[in-house]
Parts: C-alpha cells; structure tokens; sequence
C-alpha cells in the first residue's frame, strides 16, 4: 500500500503579503494590468515549488485567486449580473473587481461600470473569510467564460509541476447563491454542462484529476441538494478526469453514507474537525475509493501531535493507500513560522503554520512509508512539544479559573429592562431622531501606518509617537462636530487591528510579525494566538477615551471588542472548550466596560461582529453555542447603570435566522450591515419584533464607490417597513479603517443630510 501527501490548497497572499500590494497597485493605478498577473505568476510558481520541495506529491493549482474563489466561480460560469455591462463569459478583470469592490462611473481599473453596488459579501461558512455572493436572476444567461482553472493547470505544466485542479462544488455554488425571483437550482443542468465543458477542456490539457470541493456535504441538506448532488456526480464523473470530491470544516455524519456511495473516483474528509467518522468512513467506502485523510488542523497553528496519528492510520496503511493532507484548505494559516524572529520560543515550539504542515504531512508518510525509525528525530520533536505544551505553567492562572468559577447570574443582567434603560439614556444624552454615528474607526492614512511603523522600528519615539495620534484623534473629533454627527468615535488611530489590539494588552495571547492571513481581496488580518487562561492587567482604552471625550461636548463612545469576536478572530488554544475561553475573556472586557464607566462615558460600544460566523454548521449544535456566546456578551455588558448605553455592532453575516438570539444579548442599540443586500437582511424583521435600538447600515464601506443622499434615504424607508422610526440609527455598516478620507468626507456629510432629511419628514 501507498501514501502519498496532497494539500488542498496554499495560502494566496505571499510570505509577505505581495498579492495584497500588487492588487493595491493596480487599483491605485501604479501598476498595470499586465504587472498585476505577472506578479500573480509569481506568487503561483512559488508556491508550486515550495509545496514540491516540502514533499507533496499532489499539488493543487486554481487554487490562488486575485480576490475570491466564489467570485472567481461566478465569472467563470458568467453568473455577472446585467448591472456590470459585460455580456455572459465576456467578464474582464475590470468587471472582475467591479463585481468585487463596486465602483465609482469609472472604476479603479479604469473601466466603466455605470457606478454599481458591489455583490455581497458574506463569511465563508464559519470562518473570517468573506466571499463575494453570486446572483442568479429569471431569465439570466450563463456561458463559460475563459476559464482560469485551465489555464493555471497549463502554467503549472508548462514549469514542470503535475498539479491537481481544483473547482468549487456545482452544489455549493449554487448553495451560496441568491436569488433574485428565482431558485438558484433551476439553473442546476445549466450549470452542469458548464462544468462538463470545464473537465472536458481540462481533460483535454492533460489533467488526470480533479479536487472538487463540496463542503456543503457538512451541512444539513435539503431533499433538493441530496437530488442535486446525486445528478451532479453521475454526469461529471463521465467528462474525463478522476475526480477527488473533498469536504471540510465539519464531519460527514449522516450524510457520511451518501457522499461514499456517489460516483467519484476520491474522497477527502475532515478528521480534525471530526476524528470520530473515520470508523464509519472506513466501514462505508468502497475499497477502490481513494481516501483522503485531512489529518492536520488548516484552521489552526497548533502542532500535530505525530506518534498518536501514526498510532491510528499504521493499520489503516497497512490495508490500503492513503493520501494524507490538511483538513482543508492552508488559506486560513499563515505561511511561514520561520518568519517569525521575534516570536517567544517556548509558545513557538507549539505551533505550525503552512508550510510547516505540508512538512508535518510528508513526515507522517514517510513514517508510513519507510517506518518510524526514518523519521525518528522528527517525531521526538514533536512528542517532546507536545508534552511541553500540557504541562507549561505559562497555560493555567488559578486566578483566572477561580474567577471564572464565580460568576453568578445577577452579572449577566441589566438591572432594569430596555424601555425603562432607553428613557434614562435619552435624558442623559438628549439625541434627536434618526441619531447618527459611525462604527468606530476612521481612516488609516499612509501618514498613520508610516508612524506605527516608524514607532514600532524605534525610529519615532513613545512621546512623538502619542503626540501624532493625540493630533490625529484631535483634527477627527473636531471634523465629526463639524459635519453635524450626533454621537462621535475617537477614531481608533492608535490600534493596528479591532482584536491584536485588545489581545496585545491581555494575558494569555501571543502575537506573530508576518502570521497574515487573508480575510478578503487585499485585507489581510494577524489573528492573535490564545494559548493560554485570559486576564487583563490594566486599562486598556480608558485614557484615549477621556483624552477624546475632553475634545467635546458631544457623547464619544468607548469602543472595544467583544469576547465572541476576540475568540472567534484568534487562533484558539485547543485544550479546553472554546466556552471556556470566551468567559475568560468577556470577563476581562468587562473590567473595561467599568472602568470607562467610571471614567464618564455614557455610551460603550462592544464590537461582536463575529457573532454569527462562529454559529455551528449544524442546526442541533446551534443551541449550545448560542446560549454561551449571548452570556459571554451579557457578562460583559451588564455590568453597567441603566442611562449607559450599550451598542454592539455586527457585519457580514446572514442574521436572520438567529435574531432571537441577537435580542438575547440585551443591548441597547445595534448596527449591522444592510447597505449591499439593500435592506434585504431585515426582512427577518417582519416576523420577529426586534425589542431596542438598531443601526441599518446606509453606507457600504467595503467599497470605493460613495453613495448619495438620495440612496441612503431610500434605503432608511425600507428599513422603516420593518422597525419604527423610532428605533432607528443611521450609520455606515462597518468600520471606515480601510477607505481613503476622499472617500469618507462626502459619504459621511451625505449620510448626515439624509438623517436631517428623514427627521423633517417625521
């Protein structure tokens, strides 16, 4: 018996974010469009190489994207929708990022665009990645559009490397999409003889094998995509290449049986999220089925324990081949450890990242292969880590777990009920109808990184350094006054991310240089490592605060992050529950929350924009998460008088089938994304009577494009057939962080008049 190693997939950006920067050229106009797909090349032959070298004998290609997978699905299958211009497969990269970004009347490439929303964006079933929502319309024509899977599969030949093309599901695809008057699976034999083309083509350059990831098959499926996927395999098993159907982020369970008798040539599954179905999986599939294990964790930086997977796949090995390979796809890891210099040695020892996986994978097959005694050194490293882990005093405070054992009911609860809070809030803070108010960060200017970064080389010192953000936070507030916003933020230049922030100033985490990973296009985020009990030692946002609220007479909102999104965004100890964890931290934030209370401020906004993204994939989970995800909210919350006024602020994800939950948390004032669904996620509305105050987003920040007056009032009256207007908040739906002042000013005083204009017609 053979085994060999695959990855499913290599992290996109670069060791040191190069496709971030090249994109971020282009979109500037710096750099063409041909140095963009140069530097693409680039990146791709790199990875190939560095995979090979690490010992991977399957390696995928179509994998790198310039901004998304699912986007990249949709453009290929010429799912563009009629408001972009482009005739069905005549997508052009203008189009491309058109659909990824919006645009202005001419987009950032140049092109023409008619000054049109972007697609929606949404989390990649439960991770921070965001993927760009395809649409579907009755009556929409698809065709295929020159298909980039088959030209990476030549450009990774024509360098010598043998890859294995990888596709998003047929089913997924249509699973994710929305839409409009229509069922996406109408268009199901449409979509399947575009597929049918694709490996056809591919089979036709020469491809042997096909990874088509299906990771709807974790889900619970509908009786329509059991129907679908068993029409879907039947017919593309016959278009040529062998086909390896790979799923992730979850087990099988019951549709483990199912995915083992569809027609496919491989199957990949998930055995760090579910070790438990490899028994079952082993007793189902047929004996010509080549299986793939996804044995290392693709979502976390924590080291394999090798000898105990040895322990469990020898006899495995011994009966028939195996691949071996990550969970999923390394998109969600940094790339290199080795990057990390600066990274304490002993919690260093305990992680790996990309390219230590791949080398983990080809340590286990030669195990294998070869036997232990091949790989001896190998394995005593990573036993020894292993037990270093499981005793390292620096991962248990007994101070931490006796608190935590101490929390009582009376600290999850407001002491009055939210009618009784929202008449003391508005006799403290006397604000008009309609209030306004941004998320809670403004623009990070070059000026602004080219001062951290001058501060963080030592080059500026800690007082100038303090000096240049005190004026930045100055010149804002004074601004926001200016252009009318009721309720300011200080603007948030001192912090780098909403989470390395917080974590950097709490016990418990480390923090990596070069550890980015992709969130979505060119945003790339650090996720802190939590790898021990959480505690925090001091204030952390309370002098910026009164440093900002000295500025004005105006309410300035305490800003800070809430436990679920602090966990939800870090790379998370794997050593006790995930519960467990986020108590800790809500109970640290809560010490925040207090102390800017102390210090004056009558409303504190608790960020848990990640809510929803940790939400289990399976309803019969939903339950269990829910119930202590909202207590680690209202642990940190209630803590405060009836006239503070606690907002929370939550973006990107679909809500409405938990907005019970999201009325659980108890808070007084909510903002959520609306803009790109046009007020669509509010339909949930209609059914369930949402008991505060809540902030629809008007202003689509994700994208260059600033919309009218006109647009954001039109979209305030649609939120008004679903809330009173009494209820309502105007907002942008994110954090202005990532967009250019030029950007910000006119979309801000157009939402300020759009405020003014819907208090007249009250």
């Amino acid at each position: 018996m053979t085994v060999t190693v695959a990855t499913l997939g290599f992290p996109r950006i670069g060791p040191r974010r190069e496709l971030k920067f090249a994109l971020e050229r282009h979109w500037s106009g710096k750099a063409s469009e041909a140095e963009l797909l140069d530097a693409a090349a680039g990146l791709r032959a790199a990875a190939w190489a560095r995979q090979k070298a690490l010992g991977a004998d399957w390696l995928p290609s179509n994998d790198f994207s310039l901004y998304d997978h699912v986007l990249d699905t949709s453009v290929m299958l010429g799912a563009v929708p009629e408001r972009y211009g482009a005739a069905p497969g005549e997508a052009d990269l203008g189009t491309y990022f058109a659909m990824a970004r919006g645009s202005g009347e001419t987009s950032d490439c140049g092109h023409n665009h008619g000054g049109q929303t972007a697609l929606e964006m949404t989390k990649w079933f439960d991770t921070n990645y965001h993927y760009m929502v395809p649409e579907l319309t009755a009556g929409q024509k698809l065709a295929l559009n020159r298909p980039k899977v088959v030209d990476e599969y030549r450009e990774a030949k024509a360098l010598g490397y043998e890859t294995r093309p990888v596709l998003l599901g047929p089913v997924t695809w249509l699973s994710l999409a929305k839409g409009r008057g229509v069922d996406p699976f109408d268009y199901l034999d449409e979509v399947l003889g575009l597929y049918a083309a694709i490996l056809g083509q591919l089979a036709n350059a020469g491809a042997q094998w096909v990874q088509i990831d299906e990771p709807v098959l974790v889900l619970d499926l509908s009786e329509q995509q059991r129907r679908a996927l068993t029409r879907a395999y039947a017919k593309l098993t016959r278009c040529g290449p062998k086909l390896m159907l790979a799923t992730y982020f979850g087990g099988l369970d019951d549709n483990l049986g199912f995915a083992a008798s569809l027609p496919v040539a491989g199957l990949h599954v998930d055995l760090v999220r579910a070790p438990g179905q490899l028994d079952a999986l082993l007793a189902k599939a047929p004996k010509g089925l080549l299986l793939s294990l996804g044995l290392v964790d693709g979502r976390n930086v924590w080291r394999a324990d090798l000898e105990a997977l040895l322990d469990r796949l020898e006899p495995i090995a011994a009966q028939r081949d195996l691949i071996l390979a990550p969970s999923c796809s390394l998109l969600h890891v940094p790339v290199d450890l080795a990057l990390e210099p600066k990274l304490d040695d002993e919690v260093k020892q305990w992680l790996a990242f990309a390219v230590q996986k791949v080398d983990e994978l080809a340590i286990l097959a030669r195990a294998l292969n070869e036997g232990r005694d091949s790989v001896a050194a190998a394995l005593a490293a990573s036993s020894a880590a292993a037990s270093a882990r499981k005793v390292s005093p620096r991962i248990h405070d007994p101070r931490v777990a006796a608190r935590a054992a101490a929390v009582s009911a009376d600290m999850r609860e407001r002491r009055s009920a939210y009618p009784a809070r929202a008449v003391a809030q508005q006799a403290t803070l006397g604000l008009p109808a309609f209030p306004t108010t941004t998320i809670g960060s403004f623009p990070q200017t070059a000026e602004v990184r080219h001062a951290r970064a001058e501060h963080n080389r030592g080059n500026l010192s800690a007082a100038d350094y303090a000096d240049f953000l005190r004026e930045e936070t100055a010149r804002t507030i004074a601004w926001q006054e200016d252009v009318g916003l009721d309720m300011l933020v200080h603007g948030e230049f001192e912090r780098n991310d909403m989470v390395q922030y917080f974590g950097e100033q709490l016990e418990g985490f480390a923090f990596t240089v070069n550890g980015w990973v992709q969130s979505y296009g060119s945003r790339c985020v650090r996720p802190p490592i939590l790898y021990g009990d959480v505690s925090r030692p001091q204030p952390m946002t309370v002098e910026w605060w009164r440093y900002s609220q000295s500025l004005t007479a105006r309410p300035v909102k305490g800003m800070l992050t809430g436990p679920v999104t602090i966990l939800n965004w870090s790379f998370v100890r794997d050593d006790q529950p995930r519960a467990a964890s986020c108590r800790q931290i809500a109970l640290a934030i809560r010490d925040e929350v207090l102390d800017l209370e102390a210090a004056g401020a009558k409303a504190i906004q608790i960020d848990e924009a990640a809510l929803r993204e940790g939400l289990p994939l399976r309803r019969h989970d939903w339950d269990a998460y829910l119930d202590w995800a909202v207590d680690c909210f209202r642990l940190t919350a209630s803590g405060v008088a009836d006239a503070t006024q606690i907002h929370t602020h939550m973006c990107y994800s679909e809500f409405n089938d938990i907005l019970p939950a999201i009325g659980a948390m108890d808070a007084d004032v909510i903002s959520i994304e609306t803009a790109r669904s046009q007020m669509e996620l509010l339909e949930g509305f209609a059914d369930y009577r949402y008991p505060a105050a809540i902030g629809p987003g008007v202003y689509d920040i994700h994208a260059p494009r600033v919309p009218g007056e006109d647009e954001m009032v039109a979209l305030m009256r649609l939120a008004q057939a679903h809330l009173a207007p009494e209820q309502l908040w105007v907002n942008p739906d994110c954090g202005l962080k990532t967009r250019r002042w030029e950007e910000v000013k006119p979309a801000i005083v157009a939402m300020v008049k759009a405020a003014e204009t819907l208090r007249a017609a009250a």
